[in-house]
C-alpha cells in the first residue's frame, strides 16, 4: 500500500487557523530548541500540524539520514516516506492512529501532560537501518485544544525492535502501553525501585561495569547480579541498555 503524507493527519482535526500573531511567538520555541540541541547529543526537531510539516530541525546528525538540517526541514512529512522501511512506516500510521485516539480522550487542561515515545528505523547513507528512539510532547495547542506544535526529540533505541510504545504522563506517573495486535491501550501499574536498584541504575548508566558497580558500591559481584536481575524482571528488560531507558521513560531515573 502506497503512503502519503495525508495519511498522518487523517486523525488529526485543527478547528482554528494560528493567526499571524500566533505565528510571530512561534521562533520563541524554535530559539529554545535550538538552544536545547546544543546542549544534548539528541536530535530535536518541532512539527507544525497546522501547516503539516517542520517548523524546525536541529544540526544534530542523527535523525538527518545524511542531509542537512535545512533539507530535512524543507522535506517536512516526506523525510518520512524516503528514509523509514515500509514497514515501519506502516507502524508509524498504526502509532499516529492510537496516539490521537488516547489524546483526544483526555481532558483539554491535561493533553500538554502526556507524551509518547516509540521506537522505528532509518535508512542510513550507507544503506544500514538504525533503530532510534522518538519521543513527542505537545508543546502549543490550539484555541481548540487540539495539538499545534509538538517537540519530538530523538535518541539511539537501546530496544531490539520497532514498537515498545509508550504513552506517559510525568506528573501524575502514569504510563501506559499499545498493544498492536489488540489494538489497546493498557495502563501499566507504577514500577517501583529499591534505593540499591536505584544506585545500580544509574551507576550502569555511566558506564560502569558489574564489577565497576560492586566496587562503587563496596558490594560483591554476586549481590550486584542479584539486583540486576530483580531490575529486569520489575523494569521487563532483557539488558541493563534496556532497564535505563525503560526507568527513563516512565521517570524513574
Amino acid at each position: 500500500m502506497d503512503i502519503s503524507v495525508r495519511d498522518f493527519f487523517k486523525p488529526i482535526h485543527l478547528d482554528s487557523i494560528p493567526s499571524e500573531y500566533d505565528y510571530g511567538m512561534v521562533k520563541y520555541y524554535t530559539r529554545v530548541a535550538d538552544a536545547l540541541s546544543q546542549l544534548s547529543y539528541h536530535s530535536i526537531y518541532l512539527i507544525d500540524y497546522y501547516k503539516r510539516g517542520f517548523l524546525y530541525v536541529s544540526d544534530n546528525p542523527l535523525f538527518l539520514c545524511g542531509r542537512s538540517a535545512s533539507q530535512v526541514l524543507q522535506a517536512g512529512y516526506s523525510f518520512y516516506l524516503k528514509n523509514v522501511p515500509d514497514d515501519d512506516l506502516q507502524l508509524l500510521l498504526k502509532i499516529n492512529e492510537a496516539g490521537f485516539q488516547f489524546y483526544n480522550n483526555i481532558a483539554i487542561d491535561e493533553r500538554t501532560n502526556y507524551s509518547i515515545s516509540y521506537d522505528f528505523r532509518l535508512k542510513q547513507p550507507n544503506g544500514h537501518l538504525m533503530l532510534i528512539n522518538h519521543k513527542l510532547a505537545p508543546l502549543v495547542l490550539d484555541k481548540s485544544g487540539n495539538i499545534w506544535i509538538a517537540v519530538c526529540l530523538v535518541s539511539l533505541s537501546s530496544n531490539n525492535k520497532p514498537g515498545n510504545i509508550v504513552i506517559k504522563n510525568a506528573k501524575e506517573k502514569k504510563f501506559f502501553e499499545y498493544d498492536i495486535s489488540l489494538k489497546k491501550w493498557n495502563e501499566q501499574k507504577l514500577v517501583r525501585l529499591n534505593s540499591r536498584e536505584k544506585e545500580i541504575l544509574i551507576l550502569s548508566n555511566r558506564g560502569l561495569t558489574v564489577e565497576g558497580v560492586a566496587k562503587e558500591l563496596f558490594l560483591s559481584v554476586d549481590t550486584i547480579k542479584f539486583h540486576k536481575k530483580n531490575l529486569f524482571k520489575k523494569l521487563k528488560a532483557s539488558n541493563i541498555s534496556e532497564a535505563i531507558s525503560s526507568a527513563v521513560n516512565i521517570g524513574i531515573i
